[in-house]
């Protein structure tokens, strides 16, 4: 029995932002359900995936978790061009991660293809008490370019699927009639695979009646 397709179509999205604004604990809150306070800096990238269903479609993503140091800029530079989405992230606490957006959205500008969608996510929320951004502030950047815009905490999971789930439907919707024709093309496939299935147990049948006929 052939195992069900467990996704129909697969998107890459890719996490950007100044190292420390809690991009790892953000990917690890949406695809683990856990959080861990403890800062290890991402080396590289690293990526994480997860399968969500949208409008009756399997939707897998891999979210590649990019490390923000400017050491390893060159490393996560070569993702931009496989993305179809881009998380920006900056920490709500710190003003120079907000700052540094001007600087990664130049270079997704650059580098990303022209379909990628984006939004813009200031995370730790939580913490209010030690706000330099304000939301309004990110409500404007956001604005400004064209992006939705979320608050979010890893630690208490504020925002954190919606604002995932919102990015893959934004790439769903840009390419939407790939994803038609892609469809399409698997039930054709499932279809002729089917008919080719029935019309070789009809040859068989076919010959084991004429063996037994001589």
């Amino acid at each position: 029995m052939a195992m069900a397709k467990q996704y129909d179509v697969l998107f890459r999205l890719l996490m950007l932002g100044d190292s420390g604004v809690g991009k790892t604990c953000m990917l690890r809150r949406f695809t683990e359900s856990e959080f861990d306070p403890s800062h290890i800096s991402t080396i590289g990238v690293d990526f994480k995936m997860k399968t969500l269903e949208i409008d009756g479609i399997k939707v897998r993503v891999q979210i590649w978790d990019t490390a923000g140091q400017e050491r390893y800029q060159t490393i996560t530079k070569q993702y931009y061009r496989r993305a179809q989405g881009i998380i920006f992230v900056y920490d709500i606490t710190c003003k120079s991660s907000f700052q540094h957006l001007a600087k990664w959205a130049s270079d997704v500008d650059e580098l990303a293809p022209d379909m990628v969608q984006r939004i813009l996510i200031g995370n730790k929320s939580d913490e209010e008490l030690r706000r330099q951004v304000t939301k309004d502030q990110g409500s404007k950047l956001a604005e400004t370019y064209g992006m939705d815009f979320f608050e979010t905490s890893a630690s208490t999971n504020i925002n954190i699927s919606e604002s995932f789930t919102r990015v893959a439907e934004l790439v769903l919707q840009a390419h939407k009639r790939d994803v038609d024709v892609l469809l399409g093309s698997l039930d054709d496939y499932l279809e002729n695979a089917a008919l080719e299935e029935e019309k070789g147990s009809q040859d068989t049948k076919d010959n084991t009646q004429k063996s037994c006929a001589c």
